[in-house]
């Protein structure tokens, strides 16, 4: 990981709370021979010193398989990202780059059994659709349906030992720079752009 004090968070709640904010993460292991990954929706549960990621991966896979005979993980958080033109700066004739924000947690992973797995489902599907209101709430769905789907699930949970992140939004830049790549990408219809502008307007 590209690692410099100019782009960390001054404190570990800035980093727990870009966890929150960016849920889809990509699951990668080892099965013995290649690494496998997978991209799975994960709550982040912190609870004192504790760091866990619960979510469910399909079980006939892969990845699921390489996880059972190997519990070192690492998930990977990302957030918005956008190319820097250099074109901006105040002494443009040197390189471009890219801003980014991304967090790597490793840790040890535990496979559920279907009780649990069970809950894990439970819980996701209630955070999204809204128990009282939704026609595709989880208290609406028929239990044979639920127990026929959930032999293909596998629940987990990860335990996190270590967490690594960068932050990059030009912090490094004096910030006359930083306000003229703050009005470049806003000026831009994508998305994306928009994003890393509102997110480089947080250090200004």
């Amino acid at each position: 990981m590209y690692k410099i004090s100019h782009f960390t968070a001054n404190n570990q709640d800035e980093i727990l709370d870009f966890m929150h904010q960016n849920t889809f993460v990509t699951l990668i292991g080892f099965d013995g021979e290649y690494p496998v990954a997978t991209q799975v929706p994960v709550k982040t549960v912190v609870n004192g010193e504790s760091i866990k990621l619960i979510g469910h991966i399909m079980s006939k896979t892969d990845h699921c398989k390489a996880f059972g005979r190997n519990p070192n993980v690492m998930a990977i958080f990302t957030g918005a990202h956008a190319y820097i033109s250099a074109a901006v700066y105040e002494t443009p004739a040197v390189a471009s780059t890219w801003n980014y924000k991304t967090v790597q947690a490793k840790g040890i992973m535990r496979l559920m059994d279907s009780e649990e797995t069970y809950q894990v489902i439970k819980e996701l599907t209630n955070k999204y659709e809204n128990p009282e209101t939704s026609p595709a709430a989880f208290n609406k769905m028929d239990e044979a349906y639920i127990q026929k789907h959930l032999k293909a699930i596998t629940g987990f949970e990860v335990l996190v030992n270590h967490i690594d992140h960068v932050f990059k939004m030009s912090q490094n830049h004096s910030a006359k720079n930083q306000d003229s790549i703050v009005a470049n990408l806003e000026k831009s219809n994508d998305a994306l752009d928009q994003a890393v502008a509102k997110e480089m307007k947080k250090n200004l």
